[in-house]
């Protein structure tokens, strides 16, 4: 038997991510969720402030077979719903915020210390890899918290040597 705090959480029925802008990483997290859960847990995502969904986010993630491009970020105050199982915050302001919001509800909050793959300065080389690992280590970590024991695995990413 597993540990019965994760059981509770692995398999809830809505979860939302959060983010600073949500132009990265929570876009990232709700396109990942949604790759491996499909229909079965509701996922959204937000941010503290709406920025613009941050191209390299997007290739990342197409590497991965995983569209984001019609992502449309959007901040806490625009959620129609607020009644999740799971909010995840992947950023300390979205983690400030989170625990501000769920103060009036019963909810499972997560602060999970995520790269912010948007400080990387260098090449174009460069900076694509620090979303892939954002991306990677997202995917992990989602498989770990949430994932069912079926065997789901590593994204599969095609076209890359």
């Amino acid at each position: 038997m597993g540990d019965p705090v994760k059981a509770d959480v692995r398999r809830p029925s809505s979860v939302l991510f959060a983010c600073d802008h949500n132009a990265v990483r929570s876009p990232m997290a709700e396109g990942i969720m949604k790759h491996y859960f499909g229909d079965t847990v509701y996922v959204d995502s937000v941010g503290i402030r709406s920025g613009e969904l941050e191209p390299f986010a997007v290739a990342a993630m197409a590497e991965a077979n995983i569209d984001i491009s019609s992502h449309t970020p959007k901040r806490f105050d625009e959620l129609h719903d607020t009644s999740f199982d799971v909010i995840v915050s992947l950023s300390p302001g979205a983690q400030h915020t989170a625990v501000e919001l769920t103060r009036t509800m019963a909810c499972d909050l997560m602060y999970w210390q995520t790269l912010d793959a948007t400080a990387v300065r260098g090449s174009r080389e460069v900076r694509l890899d620090a979303y892939r690992q954002a991306r990677d280590l997202l995917a992990a970590k989602i498989l770990d918290v949430f994932g069912p024991d079926d065997g789901l695995g590593p994204l599969t990413i095609t076209g890359i040597p």
